[in-house]
């Protein structure tokens, strides 16, 4: 069963649930949600069913403005130190699971991908990742990409917030008739984030 909790932050409070796999953990993966959403999307669920039962420790951090009962996302600035912030607590919690894995979908993908590198993480699962503004293809967003590390994207081909093109360490997963909500087949989205985890030696058979 989760378990839900708090953090403290210098943004306020923010709500984390965690789920513990039934076998000793190979990694924690942590996952953010998009803007206006939540930590129980569909896709997020799906990962992260998927992610425990393959032996991961998945914790779902709500950010501190919808803690509060805001819809409208704090700035980018306030997130990335929410979540780092976060990430420090985490580390602490499960130091017997060195491996740190990051991840989201939206502008939790966003966040996960700026942060990478500094709350030390090992890979990155993007979902949903909006490469730009619907509409708006000139203001690409894929430099958040360019973490250097493992990195994989999940993106719909009918997505108005655009796919990113595969890079160096970047691996992009286009699933056929999703939207951005990645809401027709959970299930389809979680094996791909299943099959690379397991690729990456993150994940049990």
């Amino acid at each position: 069963m989760p378990t839900s909790d708090q953090i403290d932050t210098p943004r306020g409070p923010a709500g984390i649930t965690t789920d513990l796999p039934a076998r000793p953990a190979t990694a924690l993966l942590v996952l953010g949600h998009g803007a206006g959403g939540s930590v129980d999307a569909p896709d997020l669920l799906a990962v992260r069913d998927a992610s425990v039962a393959a032996g991961l420790v998945v914790v779902r951090v709500t950010q501190p403005y919808r803690v509060a009962g805001r819809r409208a996302p704090a700035p980018a600035g306030h997130l990335d130190e929410a979540w780092t912030a976060v990430l420090a607590v985490l580390r602490d919690r499960h130091v017997d699971t060195p491996t740190v894995l990051v991840g989201g979908r939206s502008s939790g993908a966003r966040v996960a991908c700026r942060t990478a590198r500094a709350v030390g993480a090992a890979g990155v699962v993007a979902l949903a990742f909006p490469l730009h503004p619907p509409g708006r293809p000139e203001r690409s967003r894929a430099a958040e990409l360019g973490t250097g590390l493992p990195t994989l994207v999940v993106n719909g081909d009918r997505d108005p917030f655009g796919t990113p093109e595969p890079a160096q360490g970047v691996q992009v997963v286009s699933r056929p008739g999703e939207t951005h909500d990645l809401r027709r087949d959970p299930a389809g989205t979680a094996t791909v984030v299943r099959d690379w985890l397991r690729a990456q030696g993150w994940a049990a058979d």
